[in-house]
């Protein structure tokens, strides 16, 4: 009989079934997952069995992923109709980055997330973050109108003479396309910075 390793390099690992999943990808015996079927069942029931402290690791690292493809599920359907939206939407992942980030919030008619795109990393400058960068993501995606985000890891969100120019610039542009810019929101581990707030829009 065909060992996991063996069935999942010749069938796929969609071919194995949930506990087998498992093992594999945790590096656990078989053996100590036989009172389990599901991942769920596994959820429920790991604290009692008798693993390795790398074992939890690997563990709490599989749940940590799972809820982050959970987070983007939802993302994918709420409403980035305020700074403090946006600023939920992206501060676990933007607000401890090491270098500047600039992202867009493409939305639908209703505000709703259809996509978030990463256009630069740098400082930014006018040809760090070029509008036909910004808008043709928009158009790929049919947006109807986004919102430019950006960190600054220093943790200080007060807007540079350059986010501004910036801002102005995406405005602009967004008019003559018919795409609307809606704000720009500057985040760090500290908060954030609305540009529209700010009287910049």
């Amino acid at each position: 009989m065909k060992g996991i390793r063996e069935r999942a390099m010749e069938y796929g690992v969609q071919s194995l079934f949930d506990v087998e999943a498992l093992s594999l990808l945790l590096g656990i015996k078989q053996d100590l997952l036989s009172e389990v079927l599901t991942i769920k069942q596994f959820k429920e029931r790991y604290p009692m069995m008798k693993l390795t402290a790398i074992q939890k690791q690997k563990v709490e690292a599989l749940f940590e992923v799972m809820k982050r493809l959970g987070q983007e599920e939802v993302d994918a359907k709420i409403r980035a109709n305020s700074p403090q939206a946006v600023y939920q939407l992206v501060k676990w992942e933007m607000a401890s980055l090491k270098k500047e980030e600039f992202r867009v919030v493409l939305l639908d008619t209703k505000c709703k997330v259809i996509g978030i795109r990463k256009i630069s990393e740098g400082s930014l400058t006018a040809s760090i973050v070029h509008p036909r960068e910004v808008f043709k993501e928009a158009i790929l995606e049919s947006a109807y109108s986004f919102i430019a985000v950006h960190n600054h890891p220093s943790g200080e969100t007060t807007p540079s003479k350059e986010d501004i120019a910036i801002t102005k610039r995406l405005q602009e542009v967004g008019q003559v396309m018919g795409i609307q810019l809606l704000d720009h929101v500057i985040v760090s581990s500290e908060g954030y910075t609305s540009l529209k707030d700010g009287g910049y829009l």
